[in-house]
């Protein structure tokens, strides 16, 4: 991590400042963006911030949420021409330019001074400044942390804290995984301190369904789930038709793969979702067995130890089967990971 007397004379004087996240933006992402944004804002830096793709309705709560701009919903000349300009390019909650589509190319080769701030494994060496913790169980953790570093909290207000405190919140599983350490936990009492409301935060994000959305969650967990008990896995395929059967919105898949993971006994789990353009999957794991590992080994993905991502080109039929079809490779190691 560099030091952070290279942040403060970066950003000593008001600048054009930007401010991206990943494809497919979840609270971490977008919490993190625009926590650091209000922030900059304070201190009288021009911030634009930009995501990859839409993301959930349940995250439009946030403060500066109409300010932000989707590059799939823009044009392309307009978004280059942000880019172009900005003398700082903040790059939070991923860790290799491709998470950011097409963009990434645009962000490698811009002039500006890029900084990267981010908690996810083996990041790519694109940043001019790299603030990365893989320890930390969240980027608005390490937001947080920066802002600090600086000797400047007091310009953490509520609108701030409560992007930051969903970010922290969804990326440590409402303070169940093993990340949430001592520092998360003296995070929170500060934002609680200035007045963030945790339990309206969670009202937002966990209950805000809509009908439709709980209608596919049963069914998913009715018809879809597969539990291979020899290989202490369980695993959720959903085809493009069931989606549109449900009227499937972004954001309605987020979580699903926990309740895979739930079930007892279980130590990998995986949703595997057929976007047309691609097949989509999310691992989670439990224990010592690294799902980050799989998902770049096997699904040009990656991600962290206990949660990742990948890809496949394929059918989601070829897909699946090439997921069963590793799964005896690795029996010794999810034997030993249940045992622990």
């Amino acid at each position: 991590m560099h030091d952070i007397n290279a942040l403060k004379e970066l950003l000593k004087e008001p600048k054009e400042v930007m401010i991206t996240t990943h494809h497919k933006p979840d609270a971490d992402a977008l919490g993190s963006s625009l926590g650091l944004a209000g922030y900059l804002k304070k201190k009288g830096h021009r911030v634009t911030v930009i995501t990859p793709s839409d993301y959930p309705d349940f995250l439009s709560w946030m403060h500066g949420n109409d300010e932000v701009l989707v590059y799939s919903e823009q044009n392309d000349e307009l978004v280059h021409r942000i880019i172009n300009e900005s003398q700082v390019i903040f790059c939070l909650d991923f860790s290799v330019l491709s998470r950011i589509n097409e963009m990434g190319e645009y962000i490698r080769e811009a002039k500006g001074t890029k900084v990267l701030v981010d908690h996810h494994l083996q990041p790519e060496d694109f940043a001019d400044l790299d603030y990365s913790n893989t320890s930390a169980a969240a980027t608005a953790e390490l937001v947080y942390d920066l802002i600090k570093a600086m000797g400047e909290t007091d310009l953490i207000d509520t609108a701030i804290g409560e992007c930051l405190y969903a970010g922290i919140m969804t990326d440590t599983g409402s303070f169940r995984h093993p990340s949430t350490s001592k520092n998360v936990h003296l995070i929170i009492a500060d934002l609680l301190h200035i007045g963030v409301e945790t339990s309206n935060i969670h009202r937002l994000i966990y209950d805000s369904s809509s009908e439709l959305r709980l209608r596919f969650l049963g069914y998913a967990l009715k018809d879809k789930l597969v539990v291979l008990r020899e290989y202490s896995t369980a695993y959720i395929a959903i085809t493009a038709d069931e989606l549109k059967a449900y009227d499937s919105k972004t954001g309605d898949t987020e979580g699903l793969v926990n309740y895979a993971l739930s079930i007892e006994g279980i130590v990998f789990a995986a949703l595997i979702i057929d976007r047309v353009q691609a097949v989509k999957m999310s691992f989670r794991s439990v224990g010592d067995f690294s799902v980050n590992e799989f998902a770049r080994e096997h699904f040009s993905g990656g991600g962290h130890k206990n949660a990742a991502g990948g890809i496949s080109m394929d059918t989601l039929e070829n897909t699946v089967t090439k997921f069963e079809s590793l799964l005896p490779l690795y029996k010794e190691k999810l034997h030993n990971a249940i045992k622990k």
